[in-house]
């Protein structure tokens, strides 16, 4: 039996605070896990500044999760989820009283949350939510492309992936390559090896001034797909830039309008997949209901495709920590790492 009251990072008028919340009440469909591990994404940051100006606070931070499943609200099918299962997941944390920096949270028993491959730790498999499925869903979703686990045969098609060393550029790879496509990203130096290890075919220095016309020189100028992990700043411009004479689609992570109007953006944000028709999670899917959720449904097996899970950088003293990961991030120190919290780091209150 979960307690009633919780170590939480929450968001109050004084910033992030490290505090004693309430233990989330399940509700019918929910599942309630004791968190072992979370990690921390850039939308942690935005949806700070995002709900402080509405002037919500209250709310426990985080979306990215790890842990065990402690209870069974009342509605969960039979067969779906177990207690003590290992699962991970994604829900939508700080908006309100329920989060993954915290002890528990109570989660969708079908939409969110996965079963964790044996062979990853709790650390690795926290990542196996916004990141992972950004990358699936920026490809799946936003490109149009096949299922990366019912890939079509055929000569390579060339994909872009900038900022291939990101959290969702690590995962994108990864599944572009699944998906039989060559795959041309841009790094900086230093990270080169970690992006070809992932299976990048070309690799291109971000920094590059000539970036852009080396791109179009290496695809011949017909690059028709690419995915923006940045999305902000020069890519915006860079990447619809790269795209060949003929036109193309772009996948981006934040929403930008494209500077040419034979190149199409389309926005993909992983909390839409937490969003009904519930009745794909009890189907077989089709290729096109693959692309509308149902690689979040709790019966699916992509975690075991992973073949590497990105870098995790442990922050000291748990979500006692978060304020001080918060403000790594914000300074611009994360490099091909997730920032991840152990709910076993975290003193006591």
């Amino acid at each position: 039996m979960a307690p009633i009251k919780q170590r939480a990072a929450i968001l109050t008028e004084n910033g992030v605070t490290f505090g004693l919340a309430d233990v989330p009440k399940l509700g019918p469909g929910q599942i309630l896990v004791r968190v072992v591990a979370a990690v921390q994404n850039p939308v942690d940051l935005k949806s700070i500044g995002m709900v402080s100006k509405a002037g919500n606070y209250g709310g426990i931070l985080g979306n990215d999760f790890a842990g065990v499943v402690e209870e069974l609200g009342p509605d969960v099918p039979e067969g779906v989820r177990t207690v003590g299962e290992r699962v991970a997941g994604l829900i939508k944390g700080l908006f309100q009283p329920n989060g993954t920096f915290s002890e528990y949270l109570v989660a969708d028993a079908e939409r969110g949350v996965v079963p964790i491959p044996d062979s990853w730790s709790f650390e690795e498999a926290a990542q196996l939510g916004i990141a992972a499925l950004t990358g699936l869903q920026t490809l799946h979703q936003s490109l149009g492309l096949p299922s990366p686990f019912d890939p079509k045969s055929g000569p390579p098609r060339d994909i872009l992936i900038w900022g291939g060393a990101s959290s969702v550029g690590q995962y994108a790879i990864q599944f572009a390559k699944l998906n039989g496509l060559r795959v041309l990203t841009t790094a900086s130096p230093k990270n080169f090896d970690l992006v070809k290890d992932l299976g990048a075919d070309v690799v291109f220095d971000y920094r590059d001034e000539n970036v852009v016309e080396k791109i179009r020189a290496a695809t011949g100028n017909v690059l028709d797909i690419a995915i923006d992990t940045i999305s902000e700043g020069r890519t915006t411009q860079q990447i619809p830039a790269a795209i060949g004479d003929k036109g193309g689609k772009v996948g981006i992570i934040l929403p930008y309008e494209s500077p040419r109007p034979d190149v199409t953006v389309t926005f993909s944000l992983a909390w839409d997949l937490l969003k009904p028709p519930l009745s794909l999670c009890r189907s077989s899917p089709s290729r096109n209901q693959m692309a509308s959720g149902t690689l979040i449904c709790s019966g699916r097996s992509w975690p075991r495709r992973i073949s590497s899970p990105t870098r995790s950088f442990i922050q000291p003293s748990g979500i006692a920590g978060v304020k001080d990961g918060l403000q790594y991030m914000s300074q611009g120190k994360v490099s091909a790492q997730k920032i991840t919290y152990r709910i076993a780091d975290t003193p006591q209150l």
